[in-house]
């Protein structure tokens, strides 16, 4: 007899819950993150996933209920983003159809928006810099907000009101409608993702997760000072770079708990500089890994589970990044030797991944399902493992897909 969404619902969180805890479910688990795949499966383009929210919505479920992952991920926060960067002419990300062509992905514009003198002022306060110097820099609708005073300026008596007299320009005005407009495309972006994850449930996917973190190094490093900028500060000014990574820390768990106050229990980590080539195995130990294994730690003991995604390559990092309470926490690898990371790891996280997304571009259902039986067989042994690509989705062939998720639901069953 067939199984309602309410029990394949509970079926497939047990499922996931149980290889979290490493444990062994009743098979190996099969997700993964779609990116812009839905758009192109279903004949659509990567632009139209930007700025078409109907679409968006009927190919995101028209593609879960085809392949039938164990569970879904919300395609609205992280990409029908088109209005919302239009309204800010937001000029730290290329997207489809603005900078990159309709069938490209994110180009990311990275440079240095803080300076390398302007620690301090970030360190003193991060609001009044995020307000005044780094969204003016970002966003070209929000330049004229440089011109505002400092905030704390105004906690005064009577004399502060003065500082109010800043609004009153055109240019101030004409930024504050550009945030009314883009704040009008998120609401549309939030009621997106709430009917989605609405529908999802009604099918009985689960959602991955439902809150984003990041480690406070990567932070720094992506978004205010740039990849040359945070490898130069590392020799050039390193107390600075640790006082900024630990006013960020309690800001990032911020924002990892609000997924909880949600009712989500899985927070999403992304990891782009703690790894190999980027940074020493000492740099690592001192820049990076005590704010991100806080950060963890921070999350895991209110209640949440941190999906961390080692982008790249972090074989040498294994032994330390293994100092995290056992069965709490997800680590996703992408170039990573998995078997390796198994060895050292397993009885630590659940591992996740990897299959090579130049396989599943590039090869055949074979090769998928051959490399899928190597890491069934090794990591999957004993549980405390979920199957997926070793990254996002994009532009993977779909019989690769469905040779992944359906040879892992047929020949990942424990017995």
């Amino acid at each position: 007899m067939d199984k309602t969404p309410e029990e394949l619902y509970e079926e497939r969180e047990r499922r996931v819950e149980t290889a979290i805890a490493l444990l062994t479910p009743d098979r190996v688990p099969v997700m993964c993150l779609w990116g812009f795949f839905p758009a192109k499966y279903t004949g659509s383009t990567f632009e139209e996933s930007m700025y078409d929210y109907d679409m968006l919505m009927k190919s995101s479920m028209d593609t879960m209920v085809d392949f039938q992952p164990d569970m879904c991920d919300n395609p609205f926060p992280i990409r029908y983003l088109g209005p919302t960067l239009e309204a800010l002419d937001f000029r730290q990300l290329k997207w489809p159809g603005h900078g990159c062509d309709a069938m490209s992905t994110y180009q990311y514009v990275e440079g240095e928006y803080m300076k390398a003198d302007e620690y301090d002022a970030f360190l003193f306060d991060p609001s009044g810099f995020m307000l005044r110097m780094y969204w003016p820099r970002v966003s070209g609708a929000l330049e004229p907000l440089r011109n505002l005073p400092p905030m704390y300026s105004i906690i005064s008596y009577y004399m502060g009101l003065m500082s109010f007299s800043a609004f009153d320009s055109p240019e101030i005005e004409a930024a504050l409608e550009a945030l009314l407009k883009a704040a009008k495309e998120a609401k549309r972006i939030l009621s997106g993702a709430i009917a989605y994850a609405k529908k999802m449930q009604s099918l009985g996917f689960p959602q991955q997760f439902g809150g984003l973190a990041q480690a406070p190094f990567d932070t720094l490093s992506d978004f205010f000072r740039g990849t040359k900028g945070a490898m130069l500060d590392m020799f050039r000014r390193p107390d600075k770079v640790l006082d900024a990574c630990e006013k960020l820390l309690p800001i990032m768990l911020e924002s990892g708990l609000g997924a909880g106050r949600l009712g989500h229990k899985r927070v999403f980590i992304p990891i782009h500089k703690g790894l190999d080539g980027f940074m020493s195995p000492e740099q690592f130990n001192t820049f990076f890994w005590p704010t991100l294994r806080r950060l963890i730690v921070g999350l895991i003991e209110a209640g949440q589970t941190p999906l961390v995604l080692w982008e790249g390559d972090c074989t040498s990092r294994l032994e330390t990044i293994a100092d995290i309470p056992a069965g709490k926490a997800v680590y996703w690898f992408e170039r990573t030797d998995i078997f390796k990371a198994k060895e050292i790891l397993g009885k630590t996280a659940c591992i996740r991944g990897n299959v090579p997304l130049s396989t599943m571009c590039t090869g055949t259902p074979d090769d998928v399902k051959a490399y899928c039986k190597e890491l069934i067989d090794v990591v999957g042994k004993d549980g405390g493992f979920i199957m997926d690509a070793s990254t996002v989705l994009d532009d993977a062939k779909p019989e690769n897909v469905r040779a992944m998720i359906d040879f892992t639901k047929e020949y990942g069953v424990y017995r």
